[in-house]
């Protein structure tokens, strides 16, 4: 097994319900093991935890944590242009505020941003020089060959 990977991200928000409604909408499932303050969102190899924020801070010992703060992002890649396209459409149809419509990029890509209902940044896109694999799984280690 390689130690290099991470098996889940988590967010601390305000209304796991409402957080919940909106990642499965985007099509995320809702596992068995969620409970009232904590619900794990299964996507394509990795578990997006929606912590209830509160909870979230006092686990970790830090004080303040802001609500979408902006220090992180998470990307999700596609295969074309349109599918970056229908995936932002579908999240702001879903209730996430729009940042930065698809479009063309300076680096020869084509990407747009969201932030969920808490605030956490999402981006979407193509990138013409990332390899995906048959699963949508990011292949670096083979892209440009």
């Amino acid at each position: 097994m390689n130690d290099a990977r991470i098996c889940l991200v988590t967010f601390g928000v305000e209304d796991v319900t409402r957080s919940v409604t909106f990642y499965e909408a985007l099509g995320w499932q809702k596992a068995r093991q969620s409970v009232e303050s904590t619900a794990f969102m299964v996507g394509e190899a990795i578990v997006l935890a929606l912590w209830q924020r509160g909870e979230m801070i006092a686990d970790g010992g830090e004080g303040e944590l802001p609500a979408g703060s902006g220090s992180a992002g998470l990307a999700v890649n596609f295969a074309s242009e349109e599918a970056v396209v229908e995936a932002y459409d579908r999240a702001v149809a879903a209730g996430a505020r729009a940042v930065k419509p698809p479009a063309k990029t300076f680096w020869g890509g084509f990407s747009g941003n969201f932030r969920d209902p808490d605030g956490h940044l999402w981006e979407l896109a193509y990138n013409p020089f990332f390899k995906l694999d048959a699963r949508g799984h990011l292949d670096l280690l083979n892209s440009g060959d």
